[in-house]
Order: C-alpha cells, then structure tokens, then sequence
C-alpha cells in the first residue's frame, strides 16, 4: 500500500539520497515543493514543485528502478492534481515521458507558448542538448 505526502523541508537530505541513488542528475533544493509514495515507510517515488515567478515547474518526477512499471508516478501525479496542479503549472517532459504526462492531464505547448520565465528556463535546457517538451497541466 502507498502512501503519498508533502515532505518536510528538514528532511531533504533524505531527499538528496533518494535522488543520488535513482535520479542523479536532479538537485532538490529546500524552497521546492517535495511530494512522495511511501511504501512501508520507504520512500518509492519522488515529485518536486519549483516555483518560478508565479508558476509551477513540476520537477524531478522520480521512482526508484525496482518499483518502476507499477504505476507509483501515476498514482504520484494522481495525488497532486488533488492539491497542486493547476493551469499555471507546468513540465518540461523527456520525449519518451510525453505520453506519461498525457495521461497526468499536461498538455504539450509551443516553447514560445510558455511564460516569459519558463520560456527562458527551457531555452536554456534545451540548448543544454536535453531533449525536453513544454508542457501544461490542463484540468480535467
């Protein structure tokens, strides 16, 4: 059984663990917004929220290698769209993670589409050669 919360910014070396284990390229910071799954009080999967001017950048998006392929992120994404996810959120997607975040409700935008902040922010990315696609969450 799961079990979803917001994380306490005064654990978020346990954090940094989660993610130098499973998703190294990612820097969690203490003024981010940490969701995760726990399984038996083990943490599973990790979100991060990241506040950019007057939006929300969903980040890090995370589980770990043996419980991938059980739907932990969906039930993770699932979960935030109680609380957190609305129209000025948005995601920068992998290209294989695109329908993944279809099924989360985001939309794909036009890079110039984004806000001015976030438009930035992806230029920057993208000339980093990741091979990212802006995305909007759209309600249901």
């Amino acid at each position: 059984m799961l079990e979803f919360q917001q994380f306490d910014p005064i654990k978020l070396p346990l954090i940094k663990r989660f993610y130098k284990n499973h998703y190294p390229g990612s820097k969690p910071k203490s003024d981010e917004l940490v969701i995760v799954a726990l399984k038996e009080r083990e943490i599973v999967g990790v979100v991060r929220f990241r506040m950019i001017g007057q939006y929300r950048l969903l980040t890090g998006m995370a589980v770990e290698a043996q419980s991938r392929q059980q739907g932990i992120g969906k039930q993770l994404l699932d979960y935030c769209q109680k609380q957190w996810l609305n129209p000025a959120t948005f995601c920068f997607a992998y290209t294989h993670l695109e329908h993944f975040y279809q099924q989360g409700h985001f939309i794909q935008i036009a890079p110039n589409a984004l806000p001015a902040e976030l438009h930035l922010l992806f230029e920057r990315y993208s000339r980093s050669g990741k091979d990212l696609i802006p995305m909007q969450y759209q309600a249901k």
